[in-house]
C-alpha cells in the first residue's frame, strides 16, 4: 500500500487518449490526465484537434482556468470584448490563457489541421456550449 507521498507516476501514451469527454462542434477533444484517467484532483490535461477550414462552436469552461499551448497549425481564438469581436491569431509555440466563464471559440482558417495542448484547473474537461459569444453566462457569486 502506498501513502499519498509515495504514489506512482502515471504514464499516458499518446495512443491511449480518450475522446470520451464533452465535445464542441468543429473540434475533437482528447483526454489524457483527469480524475477519471489517473485520479488527479486539481488538473485536467489533453489535446484538441481542429480540422482545416473549420471552427468550434461558442463555449466556455465554467469556473476553470484554461491554458493552451499551440502544438501545430495556426488556430485563431475568438472572444467578445464588450461589443467587439477580438481575434488572437497564433502559431506553433504560442500560449493562450482563457479565464473562467469567458465565452470563446477556436477557428482554423487554414488548410492544415491545428492541434493544441490544453490544461485546466479542474479535474474534468468542463465545456458549456453557447449559442453565441454574447450569450449571457451565469457566473456564481464569489465565496
Amino acid at each position: 500500500m502506498t501513502d499519498p507521498w509515495h504514489r506512482p507516476l502515471r504514464h499516458i501514451r499518446g495512443a491511449e487518449l480518450t475522446g470520451d469527454t464533452n465535445q464542441t462542434t468543429g473540434m475533437t477533444r482528447l483526454e489524457a490526465v483527469s480524475g477519471r484517467t489517473v485520479g488527479s484532483s486539481k488538473i485536467w490535461m489533453g489535446e484538441t484537434h481542429v480540422a482545416p477550414n473549420t471552427n468550434s462552436g461558442d463555449h466556455h469552461h465554467g469556473e476553470t482556468e484554461t491554458a493552451i499551448y499551440v502544438q501545430s497549425g495556426h488556430p485563431v481564438f475568438v472572444f467578445a470584448d464588450g461589443d467587439k469581436e477580438v481575434r488572437l491569431e497564433t502559431q506553433p509555440g504560442d500560449y493562450v490563457f482563457v479565464p473562467p466563464y469567458v465565452p470563446h471559440r477556436e477557428e482554423n482558417p487554414t488548410g492544415e489541421p491545428a492541434v493544441v495542448i490544453i490544461s485546466r484547473s479542474s479535474q474534468e474537461g468542463v465545456v458549456v456550449n453557447l449559442p453565441s459569444l454574447w450569450a449571457p453566462v451565469d457566473i456564481p457569486p464569489p465565496g
